[in-house]
């Protein structure tokens, strides 16, 4: 049951995916509710499936495995890849990404990426997420630069948007050129900074906006737009465990997974990308979340990309679908500000 017989492209490299868990991950609406019965017991409601389970003596047991690749130069797409130490106190890195540089190209825009994993799992060395990221990479041409965030519970929430915060900071630290980093520094267009992320990631992106849009420290680094693929947000079936994870919540109200009008108002960016998909019990909140931010009062452009018939992340699963590849094409367009006449797309099979 637990062969691996789902494969990850990278460059040139075959790399194993436990498909046993992405079937169950995406048939996870259709078979499960999360709700507590009267009878199940207390062993039953320390599960948290799909992200993880604890056990009788307190150990904290994964669902989704996580394969952590190395960086690497992939002399086939021309990407390079190398990891940072962000912060020592706590500690905190990220995987930067850079395409092959033409001479005539001066700047690059830079994305800031949080990965998704229902804050408690995958890493931003996940083969998944770097296969993913370098070839947004390659298509966009941008830096990325993707957050290893402190995971729940071992570290729980708040710990992964200080994280974001900490990275937010250390990126401006860059602006003018004299940062740690001589990729930024060098390539970096800092004109030109997005933030985004995927499910966890998407969240966790939104709420640096709203750090971000209501402090005056970092006024000097503008955000040019945020990338909202699949948000996990309250109103599904996963509230019970970013609710566990967040031992100080307000709440199934809590700003942090339900967006406040108020909040939504002084976001940080021009514009952002909300990516929704029809089979993914994720997708109303995210329906939710468009709607509620073209009519909190947000002053920029905000689009909605709709693709019918696929689950939760499909387009990490399957990066080389038609689905994914336009997906890809959506994104790219929105990093260079193209097709801002259209507000919503809808991917169909």
């Amino acid at each position: 049951m637990f062969n691996q017989i789902g494969l990850a492209l990278a460059g040139s490299k075959f790399l194993p995916i436990h498909y046993y868990y992405i079937k169950k991950i995406l048939a996870y609406d259709r078979i499960h509710n999360l709700q507590m019965d009267s009878n199940i017991g207390e062993k039953k409601s320390n599960d948290y499936f799909p992200f993880f389970k604890i056990a009788d003596d307190g150990t904290i047991e994964r669902y989704l495995p996580t394969e952590k690749i190395p960086p690497f130069d992939d002399p086939h797409t021309g990407v390079k890849s190398k990891d940072v130490l962000i912060s020592s106190q706590p500690t905190l890195f990220a995987r930067i990404f850079i395409p092959e540089i033409h001479a005539l190209i001066a700047k690059l825009p830079i994305l800031l990426y949080f990965h998704g994993g229902g804050f408690s799992t995958k890493s931003a060395c996940d083969a998944l997420y770097h296969n993913y990221i370098a070839s947004l990479v390659k298509a966009a041409h941008v830096i990325a630069v993707s957050v290893d965030y402190r995971l729940a519970p071992e570290d729980p929430i708040p710990a992964c948007y200080d994280d974001s915060w900490t990275a937010f900071q250390w990126l401006a630290s860059h602006a003018n050129g004299s940062g740690q980093e001589t990729w930024l520094n060098t390539h970096g267009d800092f004109g030109q900074v997005f933030i985004g992320g995927d499910s966890a990631g998407a969240n966790i992106s939104y709420n640096l906006a709203v750090r971000v849009g209501s402090s005056s420290s970092l006024s000097t680094l503008e955000i040019q737009g945020m990338i909202m693929v699949h948000p996990y947000l309250m109103g599904t079936i996963y509230d019970r465990v970013w609710l566990y994870l967040c031992p100080k919540n307000e709440g199934v109200k809590d700003a942090r997974m339900e967006p406040r009008m108020e909040d939504m108002r002084s976001i940080a960016c021009k514009r952002v990308i909300v990516s929704v998909a029809g089979k993914d019990p994720l997708r109303d909140t995210g329906l939710s979340f468009y709607n509620k931010l073209k009519n909190s009062g947000w002053k920029g452009n905000v689009r909605l990309v709709m693709t019918e018939g696929l689950g939760h992340v499909f387009h990490l699963f399957k990066p080389k679908s038609d689905q994914s590849l336009l997906l890809m094409k959506h994104l790219v367009s929105f990093i260079h500000n193209q097709q801002q006449h259209d507000q919503l797309f809808r991917c169909r099979l």
